[in-house]
């Protein structure tokens, strides 16, 4: 007789899903439906030929949102964690100096993956809130001798800022120096032209501004970054995301590394098609659009935003919360009440932002207005007085306009 194991879970009904939410948090956002019966298409396996039509047509439509022609762009396994850890883990050898850009909550794990390479690392900070100053870098830069990479955020989801990434690169190879990008939450959203702006290495993740699950991490890599790759004097710290290993795989050579996530890759491979046909500066013109109408509607009613005005990222909307109203207790509601998932602040700022994510699939008119309608409410009851409907009314005034 087989004793029952107390701590087995036995699921009361088989037929229970998770419920249904509006995601305007950070990332990850609601999937077109196209993208879902991605999802659930006829498995193949990781050789068969037409899987390998998929990779390279994947690769191709990577290369359009990155706006670049790199032979090595792909999708890695993994989350942007794993675009970042690649990224840094590929281009250090001990010893090497890279100037980290610290202005956000996610620079810190750059700083933490390069001091496990036994990098030199120097930190580069910039207030919350406020963008990289290109002049107090040039004058960091000089001073910190040979510089083998600059690591840079691209927008920074803990504080809602785009970082002048254009600049940042041209001050990086003017003191000889490869220039390493996160745009985990810009890629598919902000402009971002890696071959005209000359990034080395650039990467981002599928969950965000693409609209696919969460899962896999799509990276470009310039010539120069390669060749600094190839000619490394010690191995790569990470087999598994060893980028030269991972390009031949990626190449026809098919040089086997990993079974391939088939079906996340369908999936990502859908949700870019639907970028293609909508057109990158269209999506890029619609989000900017509707972070202006939410950005609008969320001062209408009496909030003050937090990101400097002259470098606001348009996907991340960061807000201060009032005095006097519970910030968890908002979120809390908004979730258990209307199904709409918004994100908190980080680090130093737990507890005094919300931060708002205008993303991909989610970031549709009547998402956003239906989520100023809901902070109006929930607000209201926290005695936060507003004029009734001023939120939705001066963001639908915003929308109308284009």
């Amino acid at each position: 007789m087989i004793e029952k194991l107390e701590y087995v879970y036995m699921p009361k009904n088989s037929l229970t899903f998770p419920p249904e939410r509006l995601l305007l948090a950070p990332g990850p956002t609601n999937l077109h439906s196209r993208v879902l019966q991605a999802l659930i298409a006829p498995i193949l396996g990781h050789k068969d030929p037409r899987f390998l039509d998929i990779m390279d047509e994947t690769a191709a439509l990577l290369r359009y949102v990155f706006q670049t022609r790199n032979k090595v762009t792909l999708a890695l396994p993994g989350t942007g964690g794993a675009g970042m850890e690649a990224t840094l883990v590929n281009l250090l050898e001990p010893g090497d100096t890279v100037v980290v850009l610290d202005a956000g909550y996610f620079a810190a794990r750059m700083v933490e993956i390069a001091d496990r390479c036994r990098a030199r690392v120097i930190v580069h900070q910039t207030e919350w809130g406020r963008a990289v100053d290109i002049d107090s870098l040039e004058a960091a830069l000089q001073q910190a001798g040979r510089v083998k990479l600059v690591a840079a955020v691209h927008g920074e989801t803990s504080t809602g800022v785009e970082h002048p990434i254009a600049e940042i690169a041209r001050v990086a190879h003017a003191h000889g120096a490869l220039l390493a990008v996160d745009a985990v939450p810009t890629l598919g959203g902000v402009w971002l032209p890696v071959d005209e702006w000359q990034i080395d290495i650039c990467y981002s993740g599928s969950q965000k501004c693409l609209s696919a699950p969460p899962g896999l991490a799509p990276i470009t890599v310039s010539e120069p970054a390669m060749q600094v790759i190839h000619q490394r004097k010690t191995k790569v710290q990470s087999w598994y995301h060893d980028l030269s290993i991972l390009s031949r795989y990626w190449s026809r050579e098919r040089v086997y590394h990993h079974t391939a996530p088939i079906n996340m890759t369908y999936a990502l491979r859908e949700a870019l098609v639907l970028i293609q046909e909508e057109g990158l500066e269209t999506v890029i013109q619609r989000i900017g659009v509707l972070s202006a109408g939410v950005l609008a509607g969320l001062q209408a009613m009496g909030l003050e935003l937090f990101s400097d005005p002259a470098h606001r990222l348009t996907t991340v909307v960061a807000v201060k919360t009032p005095t006097g109203i519970d910030e968890a207790r908002v979120r809390a509601t908004l979730l258990e009440t209307f199904n709409i998932e918004i994100s908190g602040g980080l680090g130093a700022y737990a507890g005094k932002l919300w931060r708002i994510g205008i993303m991909g699939h989610s970031a549709r008119p009547r998402n956003l207005l239906a989520f100023l309608a809901a902070l109006e409410m929930v607000l209201r009851e926290q005695g936060h007085a507003t004029e009734p409907g001023v939120g939705p009314r001066v963001a639908c005034e915003v929308f109308s306009r284009t």
